[in-house]
């Protein structure tokens, strides 16, 4: 059953954003996972505040998810993401095929 990562990002310095975004795209990609909304305009039409970055990735499975997350590929990603920006990070699980 498939697995989203879910980030709420607020970027903090454009440059060490972009070298995050770099590394973890590659070990995003070397974990099966793959970027389904990548920043792109996002609207509030029910409650909470205005939405920062939405970012969501599909991976094959939590346990592939997880892996990624507690990865040395991307470890190197997670040494910029303190200085890189400030974010909500939520692992959910996806509906099984019916």
């Amino acid at each position: 059953m498939s697995a989203y990562a879910i980030s709420e990002v607020d970027v903090k310095d454009a440059a060490d954003f972009e070298a995050y975004r770099t590394i973890a795209a590659k070990a995003i990609a070397q974990f099966g996972g793959r970027y389904l909304v990548r920043g792109g305009a996002a609207d509030v039409v029910e409650g909470g505040p205005p939405p920062k970055s939405i970012i969501v990735v599909e991976f094959p499975s939590m346990t592939r998810l997880r892996e990624w997350y507690a990865s040395p590929e991307y470890a190197e990603a997670l040494k910029h993401r303190r200085t890189a920006l400030d974010r909500r990070l939520i692992f959910v699980e996806g509906v099984p095929p019916s």
